[in-house]
């Protein structure tokens, strides 16, 4: 499937890995919006506030000023993006926004819409 990922779409995933990696979270995201600025992050666990990563990457767009989404990817060990996780892309990206799953090594698994 490695062959098969656009160039842009392989960067959202080793954007995602290596924040997770680096923070040593248990997830990293990337989304990349309409004008192809990209924006990462990791889990956020505070006593307060819990995020995943990709809704913590979709908050970041949204803070910065994006209006659209064009990908999103998630670097976890999970088999599968979490409802909300996709709630948030589809929130800003629409329903036909690509979310892709990739394992901890990067390796990509399924690509799912946010719709």
């Amino acid at each position: 499937m490695t062959e098969t990922l656009d160039p842009e779409d392989r960067k959202l995933i080793t954007l995602a890995r290596a924040t997770r990696a680096r923070n040593a979270v248990p997830e990293g995201a990337a989304v990349r919006d309409e004008t192809g600025r990209t924006y990462v992050a990791g889990t956020v666990a505070l006593d307060s506030l819990r995020l995943s990563a990709l809704q913590t990457a979709v908050a970041m767009a949204v803070a910065s000023g994006a209006r659209s989404l064009e990908a999103a990817a998630v670097v976890s060990e999970t088999p599968a993006v979490p409802d909300a996780d996709r709630a948030a892309v589809r929130d800003l990206g629409g329903p036909r926004t690509p979310v892709l799953l990739a394992g901890p090594d990067g390796t990509p698994g399924p690509v799912v819409t946010a719709g």
